[in-house]
């Protein structure tokens, strides 16, 4: 009777257990199909600026910053226009991947920046800077206005410490918009206060963040007042301020 009752106990646990890798397998087989059909969610599915954001976009777009073939792989895929110009400067200011966007509305002019620079402002314009000035006033953003990207010095200019992410062109600041419509929203003149143009701007931070590595705008300390400054630093964790 006991080896009778033992038999039918291990049978029905080796069901149990067919069944259970039978329900696995179904999950395996559905969720890869799943993410074949949702790239933005797989982080194995190469980057492409043309489809919306997703789980995997972020830690995509952390990868880029180590691999500048892969970055320029993806502008190509997306259809980026991009020009690829010469290594430039030495020593810390040594900048090996000038990337040059061929149709960004930035203003004086379009600087060289490194490749996931690059990446990130196409991300940043499309998912955020249209739809919010769009939606909060009315009108698409037709012009960037920068305060450069590349300069070879230190952070805030000191004679020692850390390099500024400047020194490579790794980074960006921006001051301020044009909107298709004419208007102008500008950094200095309209982040204090409450309103359709401060709220813009928030927005504006608040979205890059979701792109790029540092964001800090002026409520970050008084040297950014003017500027939102964005960059790719390859630290862990990003910055958001």
């Amino acid at each position: 009777m006991n080896f009778a009752i033992s038999r039918h106990i291990g049978k029905f646990i080796v069901e149990r257990r067919v069944v259970l890798l039978l329900v696995l397998a179904g999950l395996f087989i559905a969720g890869r199909s799943w993410l074949q059909e949702h790239p933005q969610h797989n982080p194995w599915a190469p980057l492409d600026l043309n489809h919306p954001k997703g789980w995997a976009t972020q830690q995509k777009l952390l990868a880029l910053r180590e691999d500048v073939d892969l970055c320029r792989a993806v502008l190509e895929r997306s259809e980026v226009a991009f020009r690829v110009l010469e290594p430039a400067g030495d020593g810390e200011c040594r900048r090996e991947d000038r990337t040059q966007l061929s149709a960004y509305p930035l203003s004086p002019d379009t600087p060289a920046t490194t490749c996931p620079v690059a990446v990130a402002m196409e991300l940043w314009k499309r998912d955020t800077l249209d739809p919010a000035a769009l939606e909060i006033l009315g009108s698409k953003v037709s012009r960037i206005e920068h305060l450069g990207a590349y300069s070879c010095r230190r952070m805030y200019g000191r004679e020692d410490g850390p390099w500024s992410e400047h020194a490579t062109a790794n980074a960006l600041d921006i001051a301020g918009f044009v909107l298709a419509d004419g208007t102008r929203v500008s950094v200095l003149s309209d982040w204090p206060g409450e309103g359709d143009k401060q709220r813009f701007l928030r927005e504006a931070r608040d979205g890059a963040c979701g792109a790029f590595s540092t964001v800090l705008s002026p409520e970050y300390n008084a040297a950014h007042a003017d500027h939102l400054h964005l960059d790719m630093d390859d630290r862990w964790t990003s910055v958001c301020r």
